[in-house]
């Protein structure tokens, strides 16, 4: 509590104090830097942090202007006022009027000036720390549209949304998060799309999280979701500024968080999990058809193991008679049950993809291949796992891929219905997917239903849903997220 209370407390008008106070409170770190001179008869320093300023962007912007000063004699007062208003000019300058001001300014590459007899200081932005350039998106990759990806830093990121969105209604809000890290986050919509009781409802959930260490945004993610309980998502997240901007346009609040490639929006729509930026670069047709395409591989790589395994182990009559005897036949050669048999190889097959994505590239494609040919070939030969269960367990985790979003919510689901299946055959999946139905169709985040517009029903939303109408069409339904039936005046 001693540190909390020093950083409230506002600067003294003495020098001394002023850097003794600041060198106790960081605790005589090594990277605080403090050069001293004399200028216009006035004693002062400039306070910066070793490696997070541009020595060149430093001397042009703060010791050239200081050394350009006339030899006329200036009270305190005076300095700081010319300096401020008339000398040091920076894009991002601000005042510094406590121990706590003056340390967040230090540490995010701002180099401080004090001056002996005023209390506060001058913060001119000069930071130099090195960033990586912006990339191709890590993994929401596409064919025709733009091939930039969000990087580590927050200014960036917010300059590439500014970049495709050149209109007087977007709206940044910066603020921080986290007692100790002070990371930075922007708040981001668009003021005559979005419901102004979520933006409230968000930046109130921001300015609250309880973490004092935030490194990355999923550290925020679970704060902003209305419930934690269900294995489905309901905070959008992408490393594609041009996807961003466009849930933007269509009613939402975006959350950039600094220190990581991948911005938040919010509401989500269980729908956006099978949409991407080159449905709307192609033919509306094509796009359609992927649509439905997407939904029937969700489908299948939750349901088609445990569905197997429930009609192989209660209602095997269902099955053409040569594929049943095929079966029984593979299944004689096992020392386990077709149940034990999806679990081990559904098991290895999550170790394999864990490894896979743990690893360097090159390493991990060699362990993919390795996992998927030798083991693969090796258990099937030696009969301590059946080809069916291979070939079954195969389908589901090619279909996954065909909504990488949705891969966490996949991969628990599948296990689900695998042992629903497993233990009361066709009547436990049915129930499952009634019980997983329900839950998704009963949940909303900030007033607007996830399953929006399928139900409750809003004809004008199913344009870009299941089908996606031509652009013409599209142009003439200019429809937000807030539009959809169901949702509330005020998010709950």
């Amino acid at each position: 509590m001693k540190e909390i209370v020093e950083l409230k407390q506002g600067l003294s008008k003495d020098l001394t104090t002023n850097t003794v106070n600041i060198r106790s409170i960081l605790e005589y770190t090594s990277d605080l830097t403090i050069k001293y001179a004399s200028v216009a008869g006035c004693d002062i320093c400039v306070i910066t942090c070793e490696g997070m300023v541009n020595t060149q962007t430093i001397a042009d912007l703060v010791y050239s202007p200081l050394r350009m000063i006339e030899h006329s004699e200036y009270t305190p007062d005076e300095l700081m006022e010319k300096l401020g208003s008339h000398i040091l000019i920076s894009v991002d300058q601000n005042s510094v009027k406590t121990y706590g001001d003056l340390s967040d300014s230090f540490m995010s590459g701002f180099a401080v000036i004090l001056a002996d007899g005023v209390d506060y200081g001058i913060a001119i932005a000069v930071q130099g720390f090195s960033t990586r350039s912006v990339d191709r998106p890590a993994t929401h990759s596409n064919i025709r549209a733009s091939n930039e990806g969000f990087t580590e830093n927050i200014k960036t990121n917010v300059s590439l949304v500014r970049r495709r969105i050149k209109s007087p209604t977007l709206v940044i809000k910066n603020t921080t998060a986290g007692e100790r890290s002070q990371t930075a986050v922007s708040i981001c919509y668009i003021s005559d799309k979005v419901n102004p009781e979520t933006v409230k409802q968000i930046e109130s959930k921001i300015d609250n999280i309880p973490i004092e260490m935030i490194l990355e945004s999923g550290y925020i993610e679970p704060f902003l979701q209305e419930s934690n309980n269900s294995v489905f998502t309901q905070v959008g997240v992408t490393d594609r500024p041009d996807n961003f901007a466009a849930k933007l346009y269509g009613g939402r609040v975006g959350v950039i968080v600094d220190g990581t490639p991948y911005a938040m929006f919010l509401p989500l729509l269980f729908v956006e999990h099978f949409q991407t930026m080159d449905d709307y670069s192609g033919m509306s047709s094509f796009t359609t058809f992927t649509r439905i395409l997407k939904y029937i591989a969700f489908s299948i790589s939750i349901l088609l193991p445990g569905f197997f395994i429930a009609v192989t182990t209660f209602n095997p009559e269902i099955f053409p008679p040569t594929i049943l005897f095929n079966i029984i036949g593979a299944e004689q050669k096992t020392p386990f049950s077709i149940l034990s048999e999806c679990i081990m190889v559904i098991l290895i097959y999550e170790i394999l993809r864990e490894a896979g994505l743990r690893l360097p590239s090159v390493v991990g494609h060699a362990v993919s291949i390795i996992g998927g040919l030798v083991l693969g070939d090796i258990a099937v030969n030696v009969g301590l796992i059946s080809a069916p269960i291979i070939l079954i367990v195969a389908l589901s985790a090619i279909a996954g891929f065909v909504v990488p979003d949705l891969s966490p919510t996949i991969t628990i689901l599948r296990f689900a219905f695998i042992l629903a299946g497993g233990l009361m055959g066709i009547y436990g999946i049915t129930v499952l997917s009634a019980t997983v139905l329900f839950k998704i169709c009963a949940m909303s985040s900030y007033g607007v239903p996830y399953m929006a517009p399928l139900t409750p029903f809003t004809l004008s939303g199913m344009y870009d849903y299941f089908m996606r109408r031509s652009w013409r069409k599209l142009a003439e339904n200019d429809f937000t997220v807030n539009q959809m039936t169901g949702v509330s005046d005020n998010a709950n």
